[in-house]
């Protein structure tokens, strides 16, 4: 699976260290913007997001509305869709994970890639972990964790053997896990590639591979995990599969690297994943500058007091949480210029809404963005949800 790297001398390498110094100070520059606290609820809806997109490359379909619905043990009456609720809960348990520190090894070390499998396979309904061998038939069941022992093909490749998976992660591990913060960035989509290309489970191999990028990137740029490329590279999903399948080609002369496999497809596999990871971080700057945000949400709320969805002045708390960030509720009365009884039916109202949340009934409020709301609030995060 040589070369593992972009090489030093290579002619690709100066562009791309400028797109990881880029990628490096504009997610930067965006986690700075963010109002500390907005940096929770935001980073709760990508989770969900990233979630979404991921599963959506595998082609299971399970909208946003859903997920957050899953979350809330609201699940589909309808035995297929409610198995994949539950897949995407555990996608986001997983990822959950990850976002709050317990992933306490480099993403590309063996024992991580195991836990990451085995976290989410755990949580999988039993219908889920049951696979078809495509030439037998046979139906296998894929053990949380436990790499794969059988031989397989994805497609027109054919991954390494499996008693060959052990010696071709440890030599994955040696280069990937050891390197620093910006040829760790550089590096992210080959080491995207090669996990897929080893293959090492019998299924969730997709999955995983995209979790350890996640988590790759929120270690070496700090992103707060308020980004994702999975939406990108699910935007582009013919581009990222091609690329995928172009980076299993064989060396095509000697000016194509010196490894086995072609160093000119890796180069332009990079090239796409750093660029995507740079238009998702844009994208999430645009959708999240505070006038525009602001007006977005206030423009809402106005509507939904008019159609007495919402007591009024329940924007005034929305506004106030906008500029303020936690508001105490001994403000609220003050804020929305009534008593403090009406000052609490607003509130809960804006709670029972899923707009606004906090932790007791003492604790200061906080602004959250539901799934539901997000064609208003966050136009583009994802599609709008559709009846299927």
């Amino acid at each position: 699976m040589e070369p593992l790297l972009i090489g030093a001398d290579s002619k690709h390498r100066a562009a791309l260290t400028d797109l990881a110094v880029e990628l490096a100070a504009r997610s930067a520059g965006f986690r700075r913007s963010l109002p500390d606290s907005l940096f929770g609820s935001l980073a709760t809806l990508v989770r969900a997001m990233n979630c979404y997109y991921s599963n959506l490359i595998e082609g299971h379909d399970t909208h946003p509305i859903d997920i957050e619905r899953a979350l809330k043990d609201d699940y589909s009456q309808d035995a297929k869709k409610r198995d994949l609720q539950l897949e995407a809960k555990a996608h986001i348990a997983v990822q959950h994970w990850i976002d709050t520190g317990g992933l306490k090894a480099p993403a590309t070390t063996t024992d991580a890639i195991l836990e990451i499998h085995r976290r989410f396979c755990e949580l999988l309904p039993e219908e889920l972990l049951w696979i078809e061998d495509p030439q037998t038939k046979e139906k296998i069941r894929v053990i949380p964790g436990e790499l794969r022992q059988r031989n397989v093909q994805v497609g027109r490749h054919i991954p390494v053997s499996a008693p060959a998976v052990p010696h071709f992660l440890k030599r994955y591990e040696e280069v990937y896990a050891k390197l620093g913060k910006t040829e760790t960035i550089i590096a992210t989509a080959a080491a995207h590639h090669r996990l897929a290309w080893i293959h090492p489970f019998l299924d969730g191999n997709g999955r995983v591979a995209r979790l350890v990028s996640h988590a790759t990137l929120l270690d070496a740029l700090d992103t707060g995990a308020v980004w994702s490329i999975a939406r990108g590279l699910a935007r582009n999903v013919h581009e990222y599969k091609s690329h995928l399948a172009a980076c299993d080609e064989t060396r095509r002369n000697d000016l194509d690297g010196r490894g086995n496999l072609s160093e000119e497809n890796l180069a332009a596999f990079t090239e796409f994943f750093l660029t995507t990871c740079l238009d998702q971080v844009k994208f999430m700057e645009g959708l999240m500058q505070p006038d525009q945000l602001r007006t977005r949400i206030l423009t809402w709320a106005e509507e939904e007091m008019r159609l007495n969805k919402l007591p009024p002045k329940a924007n005034n708390i929305l506004e106030a949480l906008l500029y303020r960030g936690d508001l105490p509720r001994g403000d609220t009365a003050t804020i929305v210029g009534t008593g403090e009884r009406q000052a609490r039916r607003v509130v809960s109202a804006l709670i029972d809404y899923g707009v606004v949340t906090s932790e007791s009934t003492r604790a200061p409020l906080h602004l959250t963005f539901p799934a539901t709301l997000a064609s208003r609030w966050m136009p583009g995060l994802f599609p709008e949800k559709t009846d299927r």
